[in-house]
Protein backbone atom coordinates (compact mmCIF):
# COMPACT_ATOMS: atom_id res chain seq x y z
CA UNK A 1 0.00 0.00 0.00
CA UNK A 2 0.86 3.80 -0.54
CA UNK A 3 1.63 5.32 2.74
CA UNK A 4 2.08 8.62 1.20
CA UNK A 5 -0.71 11.03 -0.19
CA UNK A 6 -3.23 9.54 2.35
CA UNK A 7 -5.80 10.82 4.63
CA UNK A 8 -5.52 9.20 7.84
CA UNK A 9 -7.46 8.88 11.45
CA UNK A 10 -5.88 8.12 14.31
CA UNK A 11 -7.78 7.50 17.57
CA UNK A 12 -5.63 7.77 20.67
CA UNK A 13 -2.82 10.25 19.12
CA UNK A 14 -1.55 12.27 21.62
CA UNK A 15 0.77 10.12 22.78
CA UNK A 16 2.86 7.00 22.61
CA UNK A 17 2.04 5.01 19.45
CA UNK A 18 -0.23 7.21 18.54
CA UNK A 19 1.50 10.26 18.21
CA UNK A 20 4.47 8.77 16.70
CA UNK A 21 2.24 7.40 13.93
CA UNK A 22 1.10 11.08 13.21
CA UNK A 23 4.86 12.20 13.54
CA UNK A 24 5.97 9.71 10.75
CA UNK A 25 3.10 9.69 8.62
CA UNK A 26 3.37 13.64 8.44
CA UNK A 27 6.60 13.18 7.23
CA UNK A 28 5.74 11.17 4.34
CA UNK A 29 3.02 13.37 3.33
CA UNK A 30 -0.31 12.11 4.29
CA UNK A 31 -3.37 14.14 6.09
CA UNK A 32 -3.17 12.94 9.61
CA UNK A 33 -6.08 13.60 11.84
CA UNK A 34 -5.56 12.78 15.71
CA UNK A 35 -8.37 12.44 18.07
CA UNK A 36 -8.27 12.02 22.16
CA UNK A 37 -9.97 12.69 24.85
CA UNK A 38 -8.33 15.42 26.83
CA UNK A 39 -8.39 19.02 24.89
CA UNK A 40 -5.30 20.26 26.82
CA UNK A 41 -2.80 17.43 25.27
CA UNK A 42 -4.56 17.66 22.18
CA UNK A 43 -4.09 21.43 22.27
CA UNK A 44 0.15 20.66 23.11
CA UNK A 45 0.17 17.75 20.17
CA UNK A 46 -0.55 20.19 18.10
CA UNK A 47 2.08 22.94 19.09
CA UNK A 48 4.65 19.66 18.71
CA UNK A 49 3.37 18.53 15.24
CA UNK A 50 1.96 21.67 13.65
CA UNK A 51 0.23 19.86 10.77
CA UNK A 52 -1.99 17.44 12.54
CA UNK A 53 -5.60 17.81 12.77
CA UNK A 54 -6.80 17.26 16.46
CA UNK A 55 -10.74 16.35 17.10
CA UNK A 56 -11.30 15.69 20.62
CA UNK A 57 -13.66 12.86 21.03
CA UNK A 58 -13.45 9.58 23.09
CA UNK A 59 -12.66 6.08 21.36
CA UNK A 60 -14.96 3.98 23.84
CA UNK A 61 -18.09 6.16 23.52
CA UNK A 62 -20.92 5.12 21.08
CA UNK A 63 -22.35 8.59 20.82
CA UNK A 64 -18.72 10.33 20.63
CA UNK A 65 -17.81 8.14 17.89
CA UNK A 66 -21.36 8.17 15.58
CA UNK A 67 -20.27 12.18 16.36
CA UNK A 68 -16.75 11.86 15.23
CA UNK A 69 -17.87 10.33 11.94
CA UNK A 70 -19.97 13.14 11.00
CA UNK A 71 -17.23 15.73 11.37
CA UNK A 72 -14.56 13.34 9.91
CA UNK A 73 -16.47 12.65 6.55
CA UNK A 74 -17.56 16.22 6.45
CA UNK A 75 -14.18 18.09 7.12
CA UNK A 76 -12.29 15.02 5.38
CA UNK A 77 -14.35 13.60 2.75
CA UNK A 78 -10.82 11.52 1.48
CA UNK A 79 -10.29 9.71 4.63
CA UNK A 80 -9.35 6.26 3.32
CA UNK A 81 -7.09 4.84 6.55
CA UNK A 82 -8.58 4.47 9.95
CA UNK A 83 -5.89 3.53 12.33
CA UNK A 84 -7.64 1.89 15.72
CA UNK A 85 -4.51 2.60 18.21
CA UNK A 86 -6.78 4.28 20.96
CA UNK A 87 -6.32 1.88 24.19
CA UNK A 88 -6.21 1.60 27.90
CA UNK A 89 -4.01 -1.44 29.97
CA UNK A 90 -3.90 -1.47 33.90
CA UNK A 91 -2.30 -3.80 36.77
CA UNK A 92 -5.50 -5.32 38.01
CA UNK A 93 -5.94 -7.81 41.27
CA UNK A 94 -9.36 -9.68 40.56
CA UNK A 95 -9.18 -10.55 44.48
CA UNK A 96 -9.24 -6.86 45.24
CA UNK A 97 -12.61 -6.11 46.24
CA UNK A 98 -12.47 -1.97 45.45
CA UNK A 99 -12.30 -3.22 41.49
CA UNK A 100 -15.03 -1.00 39.78
CA UNK A 101 -17.10 -2.87 37.34
CA UNK A 102 -17.26 0.82 35.20
CA UNK A 103 -13.48 0.70 34.96
CA UNK A 104 -13.50 -3.01 34.02
CA UNK A 105 -16.29 -1.84 31.38
CA UNK A 106 -14.38 0.96 30.39
CA UNK A 107 -11.19 -1.08 29.37
CA UNK A 108 -13.29 -2.89 27.17
CA UNK A 109 -15.19 -0.22 25.44
CA UNK A 110 -11.54 1.14 25.06
CA UNK A 111 -9.77 -1.62 23.68
CA UNK A 112 -12.55 -3.99 21.52
CA UNK A 113 -15.90 -2.91 21.30
CA UNK A 114 -14.74 1.07 20.28
CA UNK A 115 -12.71 -0.13 17.25
CA UNK A 116 -15.49 -2.26 16.85
CA UNK A 117 -18.03 0.39 16.26
CA UNK A 118 -15.02 2.38 14.53
CA UNK A 119 -14.97 0.53 11.68
CA UNK A 120 -19.02 -0.60 11.45
CA UNK A 121 -19.19 3.55 11.55
CA UNK A 122 -16.70 4.58 8.72
CA UNK A 123 -16.52 1.24 6.87
CA UNK A 124 -19.16 2.42 4.66
CA UNK A 125 -17.22 5.79 3.61
CA UNK A 126 -13.95 3.82 3.49
CA UNK A 127 -15.42 1.29 0.88
CA UNK A 128 -16.21 4.46 -1.26
CA UNK A 129 -12.68 5.64 -1.62
CA UNK A 130 -10.04 3.99 -4.58
CA UNK A 131 -8.06 2.53 -1.85
CA UNK A 132 -8.21 2.35 1.63
CA UNK A 133 -7.14 0.79 4.72
CA UNK A 134 -7.93 -0.03 8.37
CA UNK A 135 -5.19 -1.03 11.04
CA UNK A 136 -6.26 -2.36 13.89
CA UNK A 137 -3.72 -2.02 17.13
CA UNK A 138 -3.85 -5.44 18.95
CA UNK A 139 -0.94 -6.66 21.43
CA UNK A 140 1.25 -9.58 21.48
CA UNK A 141 -0.52 -10.26 24.69
CA UNK A 142 -3.43 -11.35 22.43
CA UNK A 143 -1.32 -14.61 21.69
CA UNK A 144 -0.19 -15.16 25.29
CA UNK A 145 -1.92 -13.31 28.38
CA UNK A 146 -0.16 -11.72 30.84
CA UNK A 147 -2.24 -12.50 33.75
CA UNK A 148 -1.73 -9.27 35.72
CA UNK A 149 -3.77 -7.29 33.03
CA UNK A 150 -7.07 -9.63 32.77
CA UNK A 151 -9.29 -7.39 31.00
CA UNK A 152 -6.98 -5.92 28.75
CA UNK A 153 -5.58 -9.07 27.01
CA UNK A 154 -9.18 -10.66 26.49
CA UNK A 155 -10.10 -7.60 24.70
CA UNK A 156 -6.79 -7.22 22.78
CA UNK A 157 -6.88 -11.49 21.91
CA UNK A 158 -10.89 -10.41 20.90
CA UNK A 159 -9.73 -7.38 18.62
CA UNK A 160 -7.23 -10.33 17.11
CA UNK A 161 -10.19 -12.49 16.51
CA UNK A 162 -12.24 -9.75 15.11
CA UNK A 163 -9.58 -8.37 13.00
CA UNK A 164 -8.93 -11.41 11.12
CA UNK A 165 -12.84 -11.74 10.67
CA UNK A 166 -13.16 -8.22 9.06
CA UNK A 167 -10.33 -9.17 6.38
CA UNK A 168 -11.71 -12.39 5.55
CA UNK A 169 -15.06 -10.31 5.00
CA UNK A 170 -13.53 -7.38 2.97
CA UNK A 171 -11.11 -9.67 1.11
CA UNK A 172 -13.20 -8.67 -2.50
CA UNK A 173 -13.19 -4.91 -1.61
CA UNK A 174 -10.76 -2.07 -1.63
CA UNK A 175 -10.15 -2.08 2.32
CA UNK A 176 -7.15 -3.48 3.39
CA UNK A 177 -7.06 -4.59 6.82
CA UNK A 178 -3.97 -4.68 8.78
CA UNK A 179 -3.27 -5.35 12.56
CA UNK A 180 0.05 -4.22 14.56
CA UNK A 181 0.73 -6.27 17.30
CA UNK A 182 3.38 -4.24 19.64
CA UNK A 183 5.54 -5.78 21.83
CA UNK A 184 6.63 -4.44 25.65
CA UNK A 185 7.14 -0.93 23.93
CA UNK A 186 8.23 2.46 25.42
CA UNK A 187 4.61 4.39 26.22
CA UNK A 188 3.03 5.90 28.84
CA UNK A 189 0.78 2.37 29.11
CA UNK A 190 3.79 1.13 31.31
CA UNK A 191 3.67 3.34 33.74
CA UNK A 192 1.20 1.34 35.81
CA UNK A 193 3.22 -1.51 35.77
CA UNK A 194 7.31 -1.65 38.02
CA UNK A 195 10.16 -3.29 37.19
CA UNK A 196 9.72 -6.61 38.79
CA UNK A 197 5.95 -7.36 36.49
CA UNK A 198 8.41 -6.76 33.35
CA UNK A 199 11.59 -8.97 34.30
CA UNK A 200 13.38 -10.01 31.45
CA UNK A 201 11.69 -8.16 29.34
CA UNK A 202 13.18 -5.44 27.33
CA UNK A 203 10.98 -2.65 25.69
CA UNK A 204 11.05 -1.53 22.10
CA UNK A 205 11.17 2.27 21.14
CA UNK A 206 7.67 3.45 19.62
CA UNK A 207 9.83 4.61 16.90
CA UNK A 208 11.18 1.23 16.14
CA UNK A 209 7.74 0.04 16.47
CA UNK A 210 5.82 2.29 14.02
CA UNK A 211 8.51 2.28 11.50
CA UNK A 212 7.99 -1.47 11.37
CA UNK A 213 4.59 -0.77 11.22
CA UNK A 214 4.75 1.61 8.03
CA UNK A 215 6.77 -0.79 6.55
CA UNK A 216 5.04 -3.79 7.09
CA UNK A 217 1.43 -1.44 5.21
CA UNK A 218 3.90 -0.45 2.30
CA UNK A 219 4.54 -4.25 1.94
CA UNK A 220 0.75 -5.24 2.68
CA UNK A 221 1.87 -7.56 5.82
CA UNK A 222 -1.35 -7.74 7.03
CA UNK A 223 -0.57 -9.14 10.70
CA UNK A 224 2.69 -6.93 11.86
CA UNK A 225 4.26 -8.66 14.49
CA UNK A 226 7.42 -7.14 15.45
CA UNK A 227 10.12 -8.23 17.97
CA UNK A 228 8.90 -10.49 20.90
CA UNK A 229 5.29 -9.82 19.37
CA UNK A 230 6.42 -12.90 16.72
CA UNK A 231 8.30 -14.81 19.69
CA UNK A 232 4.97 -14.69 21.59
CA UNK A 233 2.92 -16.18 18.60
CA UNK A 234 5.22 -18.79 17.67
CA UNK A 235 5.83 -19.86 21.64
CA UNK A 236 1.96 -20.15 22.00
CA UNK A 237 2.11 -22.76 19.30
CA UNK A 238 4.78 -24.87 19.77
CA UNK A 239 5.09 -24.36 24.21
CA UNK A 240 2.13 -22.71 25.38
CA UNK A 241 2.36 -23.92 28.73
CA UNK A 242 5.85 -22.96 28.91
CA UNK A 243 5.23 -19.51 27.75
CA UNK A 244 2.28 -18.84 29.71
CA UNK A 245 4.32 -20.24 32.65
CA UNK A 246 6.87 -17.43 32.24
CA UNK A 247 4.34 -14.63 31.58
CA UNK A 248 2.07 -15.71 34.95
CA UNK A 249 5.52 -14.88 37.00
CA UNK A 250 4.51 -11.87 37.23
CA UNK A 251 1.00 -12.91 39.64
CA UNK A 252 3.63 -13.78 42.42
CA UNK A 253 4.59 -10.46 42.46
CA UNK A 254 1.25 -8.52 42.52
CA UNK A 255 -0.31 -11.08 45.15
CA UNK A 256 2.57 -10.44 47.74
CA UNK A 257 2.99 -6.68 47.04
CA UNK A 258 -1.41 -6.49 47.78
CA UNK A 259 -1.22 -8.15 51.19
Amino acid sequence: MKMSGNTILITGGTSGIGFEFAAQLLKLGNTVIITGRDQVRLDDTKKKLPNVHTIQSDAGDPRAIAALFGIVVKQFPKLNVLINNAGLMRRINLHDPEVDLDDLNREIATNLSGPIRMVKQFLSHLKSQESAAIMNVSSGLAFVPLPISPVYCAAKAGLHSYTQSLRAQLKNTKVKVFELAPPLTETPLLDAFDSVDMAGSKAMSVSQLVGAAIRGMEQEKFEIRPGQSNALKLMSRIAPKFIFGQLSKSVDNMLRTSK
